[in-house]
């Protein structure tokens, strides 16, 4: 499975314009079979002013041009997270599409971030996990201050994930937390990891970059700086099964829900 994630620079105050650049880098994207994105791109995640008046149904302009994109260069493709408003309410949701631009699943951000954030006094935190299972293995899906909840990651294993599928908006200084969470969440379920990070600058934040795609044992298969990039790597459904089977930290495990 040839994978392709697109670390975004934020384009700040203009959605239109962020979607053309988001645009024109998938595009760049083709022969991959799965693209992910990062979180909150489309209006950047410290645009707090932004998220009720920028947030959109499943019908609005930010998922339907992603679907067309997933049909056009038939791949998976991860949509990144976008404050998505149900009802009353609004949401940091993600969506996995399939090559036809269907959507297999989607997720709802649990763990708001509440530190220097407003993310949990705007938004509603999801209620479930989700995994999705696909010709190339089952996919979890998680957004950036998951990574920070071991237990969460266990109860995607627990329901059969074999990757993690990962956008974020981590910030500096942050940076050695993010690779080692990463890494961590990888090795100690013995699956793949494939995080999408957001670069540059927004409301005077910036982010780390560094996108990773990392194998079941912790080992990084390939990874961004802190530019704007596409990071590319192959990983495949083996490689999870085959680790499982030789290394027995899973089988061993004591407590088990």
């Amino acid at each position: 499975m040839q994978i392709a994630s697109v670390q975004l620079q934020v384009v700040e105050d203009s959605k239109e314009k962020a979607l053309e650049h988001a645009s024109q880098m998938i595009c760049q994207c083709r022969g991959a079979d799965l693209i992910l994105l990062p979180e909150l791109w489309n209006i950047g995640f410290m645009s707090f002013n932004r998220y009720r008046e920028e947030a959109e149904t499943q019908q609005g302009l930010t998922l339907t041009l992603l679907q067309t994109l997933a049909k056009e260069l038939s791949c998976h493709l991860h949509t990144g997270s976008f404050v998505e408003k149900r009802g009353d309410r609004f949401y940091n949701s993600s969506f996995l599409l399939n090559p036809e631009g269907k959507i297999l699943g989607s997720y709802q951000k649990i763990h708001l971030f509440t530190y220097q954030s407003q993310e949990a006094e705007i938004l509603t935190p999801g209620t479930s996990i989700t995994v999705i299972p696909t010709d190339f293995g089952s996919f979890g899906l998680a957004t950036c201050y998951d990574l920070r909840f071991p237990e969460f990651f266990r109860k995607m294993l627990d329901q059969g994930a074999e990757f993690f599928l990962v956008c974020s908006a981590w910030p500096y200084p942050r940076l050695e937390h993010w690779l080692l969470l990463n890494r961590t969440r990888s090795l100690e379920n013995l699956s793949c990891l494939i995080s999408s990070n957001s670069v540059g600058f927004n409301r005077g934040t910036q982010f780390v970059g560094h996108s990773l795609v990392v194998d079941p044992m912790g080992q990084i298969i390939a990874g961004g700086h802190d530019e704007e990039c596409i990071v590319w790597g192959e990983v495949n459904r083996e490689m999870v099964l085959r680790a499982r089977a030789e290394f027995p930290a899973l089988r061993d495990r004591v407590f088990k829900n």
